[in-house]
C-alpha cells in the first residue's frame, strides 16, 4: 500500500503552481486533500479532475483567503469535519514582487509579508491546536533558496521567505521529543503562473537566469517529505551548496547570485519592445 494512501493534508494555495500539483499528486497516491484558495472555479476544476480519473483520493474544496484568519480556521475545521483527522498542512500560498527596495511600494511589501508570513502563521496555528490533541502532525512550510540566500531585485521576496524558514526552525526545536514534525521547502525557480501573478497584479514582467525546475519536482519533493519527514527539503540538490557558500564566504556570494539577479519592467513597456 502506499504511504500516503489514507493521509489527510492540507494545502494553502492549491489552486495553481505548487499547490495544485502537490494536491493531484496527493490524491493520485491515495491521500484525502483539503484544498484552499480563493479561486473557488479553480478547486472546482480540480474536483471534477479528479473524479473523472476515478483517483483513489478525495478532494475537499475551501474557498478562503489565507490572511483571514476566519477562513482558515475555517479550512481546520472543515478538514475535520470531512476526514476526522489532520496530518499534514502545507503552507503554501505566496505571491512575489521584484523590484529594488526604492521602487517597492509600501503596501505591496505589507501585503507580501501578510500572505508569504502571516498566512503561513496564522495555518501553522490553525493546524497545530488539532495536531496537539491528535499527538501527530506535520507542518510544511513552502519558502524559495532566496531564504538561504536573497538576491538582487527580491529584497522584501526574500526577507518574507527567510521568515518562513527561521519560523520552521523554531517549531522544530518546539517540537522535539513529541510527534509533531516541521518542514521547510527551499525551491528554486519554479515554472508556474507565479510570475504571471505579478504581471497580474503588478504589471510586471520578470526576467531572469538561473537553474529552474517543475511544479511537478517540487510536488514530488514534498510528497517525499510527508512519508520521511527532513528538517529541510531542496528539490533541485545543488542549491544546498549556495547556503553554505553564503555562510562560509559572504562576499564572494554576493558575486555569485549578481547571475542569477531578477529584472522586471513594465508590462505594457515590454509589451512594446
Amino acid at each position: 500500500m502506499d504511504p500516503l494512501a489514507g493521509r489527510v493534508v492540507a494545502i494553502t494555495g492549491a489552486s495553481a503552481g505548487i499547490g495544485l500539483a502537490l494536491a493531484r499528486l496527493l490524491v493520485a497516491r491515495g491521500a484525502h486533500v483539503a484544498a484552499f484558495a480563493r479561486r473557488g472555479d479553480r478547486l472546482d476544476d480540480l474536483v471534477a479532475d479528479t473524479a473523472h480519473r476515478q483517483l483513489p483520493g478525495r478532494v475537499l474544496p475551501v474557498v478562503g483567503d489565507v490572511t483571514e484568519p476566519a477562513d482558515v480556521q475555517a479550512l481546520v475545521d472543515r478538514t475535520i469535519a470531512t476526514f476526522g483527522r489532520l496530518d499534514v498542512m502545507v503552507c503554501n500560498a505566496g505571491i512575489g514582487y521584484h523590484a529594488s527596495l526604492d521602487d517597492t511600494p509600501p503596501p505591496v511589501s505589507r501585503r507580501m509579508m501578510d500572505v508569504n508570513v502571516h498566512g503561513t502563521i496564522l495555518a501553522a496555528q490553525a493546524a497545530l491546536v488539532v495536531m496537539r490533541r491528535q499527538g501527530t502532525g506535520h507542518i510544511i512550510a513552502v519558502s524559495s533558496i532566496v531564504a538561504r540566500r536573497g538576491i538582487e531585485g527580491s529584497s522584501v521576496y526574500a526577507a518574507s521567505k527567510a521568515a518562513q524558514l527561521a519560523f520552521i526552525e523554531s517549531l522544530r526545536a518546539e517540537f522535539l521529543g513529541t510527534g509533531l514534525r516541521a518542514s521547510v521547502v527551499l525551491p528554486v525557480s519554479t515554472t508556474t503562473e507565479f510570475h504571471d501573478a505579478i504581471a497580474r497584479d503588478y504589471g510586471q514582467v520578470v526576467r531572469g537566469h538561473g537553474p529552474r525546475q517543475s511544479a511537478e519536482t517540487v510536488a514530488a519533493a514534498i510528497a517525499a517529505c510527508i512519508v520521511r519527514p527532513r528538517a529541510e527539503v531542496y528539490p533541485y540538490r545543488w542549491s544546498r551548496l549556495l547556503g553554505i557558500v553564503s555562510a562560509i564566504a559572504p562576499g564572494p556570494a554576493d558575486r555569485l547570485v549578481r547571475r542569477f539577479r531578477r529584472s522586471s519592467s513594465d508590462r505594457h513597456a515590454a509589451a512594446d519592445s
